[in-house]
């Protein structure tokens, strides 16, 4: 007999172990998540409107030489894992430590914080895995100053890249507006990623319901299920997010003027969409569970009708046949020459009444 393989372990993606923080003191720095590239880097794209540069730059004391000479300064950080320089950028910035320590750890929920001199946000960038087909998250932290954008990601390579390219090419409005503008900019690719997974994960959904109706399999309900994970780990990312974006309707600070606000309230109903998208194939995941039980539950139901039906007929005929089977020695019909035939036709035309009479039921 062939053996089936071992089915590969989900890898555990909703909950992440917080044994390093246990018994530390609040705001100390320790990185909690999965080491995703060797080494940090920072890169650092300086702009106004008619002036731009993009450089890598090994270390926080290197920002002098552009912090004052360009109105809008993005620095990216790749890696969370390096404490150190994570520290660095907080102390040069003055970041408050319960900050740094939610930037380092990486299960933080998606979150808006709003002060006088910054507005501090986490966002979950989402991805799908092409190999196991499952949804994957970063951590984005964003820190917005007056002249400055901080964004510390987990590893290289984002949703980022096109908004890079509309900087460099002085494109669109990025390069004559704020960072308070820029920082729309990189959250709107955020939400619209979520709308781009949700179209596929939906087309997954719709595909499957039609399966369930035509050919449910053995591997449907496992489907499923899967498509189930996914959408409460979707839901994970997607819902404080939008709680924390709607907080920007109501907020009030110098940092966002009147004109990027409205960018703002725009993001607002897109994450509104994504939500509204999450709770729509929720819904639909759960009645096709259902419909699939009640598929399943008609086809044994239609098995269990006719082997009842076959019971129900052979209970007379085995009756007819076991009388004749019997041994004694003095039955009637045994001396007839014609008695096996006779028994015959009793019964075929037994077994046709019964099965006319279930027809005429509409029992099959």
């Amino acid at each position: 007999m062939k053996k089936s393989k071992p089915k590969t372990p989900r890898k555990k993606r909703f909950i992440i172990e917080q044994r390093k923080t246990a018994g530390q003191s609040p705001g100390k720095l320790i990185f909690i998540g999965e080491q995703k590239q060797e080494n940090a880097s920072i890169e650092l794209i300086a702009y106004d409107e008619d002036n731009f540069i993009e450089i890598a730059i090994n270390s926080v004391n290197e920002l002098a030489n552009y912090q004052n000479k360009y109105k809008n300064v993005w620095i990216n950080i790749n890696g969370l894992h390096n404490i150190d320089l994570i520290n660095d950028f907080g102390s040069y910035f003055n970041i408050h430590p319960l900050i740094l320590e939610d930037i380092a750890h990486t299960d933080q929920t998606p979150k808006v914080e709003i002060d006088e001199n910054y507005i501090f946000t986490i966002m979950k960038m989402l991805g799908l895995d092409k190999d196991s087909n499952q949804l994957n998250a970063e951590q984005v932290s964003m820190y917005l100053s007056k002249n400055i954008l901080l964004t510390f990601q987990e590893k290289e390579g984002d949703l980022f890249e096109p908004i890079r390219n509309r900087i460099r090419n002085k494109k669109g409005r990025v390069r004559s507006f704020g960072l308070a503008y820029l920082k729309y900019s990189l959250l709107d690719s955020i939400v619209d990623n979520y709308l781009f997974l949700m179209e596929t994960f939906g087309t997954r959904v719709e595909e499957l319901e039609d399966q369930i109706l035509l050919e449910p399999n053995e591997n449907t309900l496992q489907e499923i299920n899967s498509n189930k994970i996914e959408l409460n780990y979707f839901r994970k990312a997607i819902r404080p997010a939008k709680d924390s974006i709607l907080f920007f309707k109501n907020a009030s600070t110098h940092l966002i003027n009147s004109e990027e606000q409205l960018f703002y309230n725009d993001l607002i109903d897109l994450i509104k969409r994504a939500y509204d998208s999450v709770e729509q194939y929720k819904n639909m995941l759960s009645e096709q569970l259902a419909v699939y039980s009640i598929n399943v539950n008609n086809r044994l139901n239609d098995i269990m009708k006719v082997l009842t039906i076959f019971s129900t007929i052979f209970i007379p005929l085995t009756f007819i046949t076991s009388v004749y089977g019997t041994n004694f020695e003095y039955i009637p019909e045994l001396k007839f020459h014609s008695a096996y035939f006779i028994m015959w036709g009793v019964i075929i035309i037994t077994a046709f009444i019964m099965l006319g009479y279930f027809k005429f039921k509409k029992w099959f």
